[in-house]
């Protein structure tokens, strides 16, 4: 009996151990993966660069908190002729989305917010939210929200609000607020955020699944409920704790040289993306006025340093021996919330607190798991987490606009297909 309960003990003791460590490279077959499938990945990558379809990207899978697979491909920068490393800062964009929805829910561990309050309690400008609902294809009219939007309505993006192209584009070009990029802008989020809560939203709150805003606002309600500006709360609370040290709004200068260059595809052609002038330049990520601290699309990264997190989330809420959430938080932010409201995205998947969700393999007719949850980046990055098969993945790549490019689709094949136990 006694040496039946050391062991019991011992293994949740290596358990937990497993958990709170910091990601480590190791040989696939020790954790049930194929080394030799794996590098189909490599050979199908170099494929898209050298047929001109990608510049460069890194790929990264980590199964039972071990890296098994850390590669670069192709070019940081093609011009300059400088190579891609694993160590490459992307622009992450809506990847920003799941560590501010963390952030939130941190604060409703710490008792300072309840995600089924009114944002209006921390932001009153969105207190009279109105609606703009369309007549005809010439005209519409704006009338009041049938009840107050709800922090739980930003985290699963069914508060109404979108990227400022809905019924009422007009007032919203006219208030210079279109598009998911900031980091141009030369006010403080929250400013931005008070223009946005009083321009005509697209739907009724908790009607509709409506991809924007959301969680700009969630950065903001950060900003005013802790007291800090949301890069220092995320600098300390998160990003600090796991070892994030290359997630930041802006970058600092001597790492500058690690940003991967963006590339626009334009008539199936790779094009070095402008400096500066629209969310498909190379953005003001470096040199901009470091002012707007953007919760729905801000941060750059590294692939390692996403997977720490994704990681943290799939141990539930635990990394490099700092608790970041509890496991009952992570529970809640990893499951379907859409309830019975569409989400036409993808068939068979829900939303979550940050994240998409998994819920009907058969429907949705990718390889994957039901329960699996993730997202993406505007600049065609991408990462999923599938707690059944005790797996992390993280793709970036840099290009905005891309066509006709099936690089996720195919990620997603060949990872599954390298798992052996």
């Amino acid at each position: 009996m006694r040496k039946h309960l050391f062991i019991l003990l011992f293994a949740g003791t290596f358990l937990a151990a497993q958990q709170s460590q910091q990601l480590v490279l190791n040989k696939a077959e020790n954790v049930g993966m194929s080394s030799k499938r794996l590098n189909y990945i490599s050979q199908t990558f170099n494929k898209y660069v050298d047929q001109g379809q990608l510049p460069g990207t890194v790929t990264l899978i980590a199964r039972k908190g071990q890296v098994v697979y850390h590669e670069a491909i192709g070019m940081q920068d093609i011009e300059n002729e400088i190579t891609m490393r694993t160590d490459a800062i992307f622009r992450i964009a809506s990847q920003t989305k799941a560590i501010v929805s963390t952030a939130v829910m941190m604060l409703q561990e710490r008792g300072q917010l309840l995600i089924s309050d009114p944002i209006s309690k921390y932001i009153p400008e969105f207190k009279n939210s109105k609606v703009a609902i369309k007549i005809d294809d010439d005209s519409y009219d704006v009338v009041p929200a049938n009840r107050e939007i709800t922090i739980r309505d930003l985290l699963t993006h069914t508060a109404g609000i979108g990227y400022g192209s809905g019924v009422a584009a007009d007032k919203w070009k006219e208030a210079d607020l279109q598009g998911w990029y900031f980091a141009n802008r030369d006010e403080t989020v929250l400013e931005t955020i008070k223009r946005i809560a009083v321009l005509p939203h697209d739907a009724q709150p908790g009607s509709q699944f409506v991809y924007g805003y959301n969680t700009d606002i969630l950065g903001a309600l950060v900003n005013v409920v802790s007291g800090q500006s949301l890069d220092d709360f995320l600098s300390e609370n998160i990003l600090s704790p796991i070892g994030m040290n290359d997630t930041y709004f802006y970058l600092p200068k001597n790492k500058a040289a690690r940003l991967a260059k963006v590339y626009n595809m334009i008539d199936q052609k790779l094009i070095k993306a402008p400096k500066e002038g629209t969310m498909q330049s190379q953005g003001a990520y470096v040199n901009g006025p470091r002012k707007n601290y953007s919760g729905g699309a801000g941060l750059v990264s590294t692939a390692m340093d996403y997977a720490k997190f994704l990681q943290m989330m799939l141990n539930g809420g635990t990394y490099n021996n700092q608790r970041i959430l509890s496991r009952k938080s992570v529970e809640l932010m990893t499951v379907d919330h859409l309830g019975g409201i569409k989400y036409n995205w993808q068939n068979g998947m829900g939303f979550g607190l940050g994240y998409s969700i998994s819920k009907d393999l058969g429907r949705r007719g990718e390889l994957g798991s039901e329960g699996e949850f993730g997202w993406g980046g505007a600049y065609h990055s991408t990462y999923w987490v599938d707690p059944k098969e005790d797996l992390v993945v993280v793709y970036f790549t840099q290009v905005i606009p891309i066509q006709d490019v099936d690089d996720h689709q195919k990620l997603r094949a060949l990872v599954y297909q390298a798992i052996i136990d």
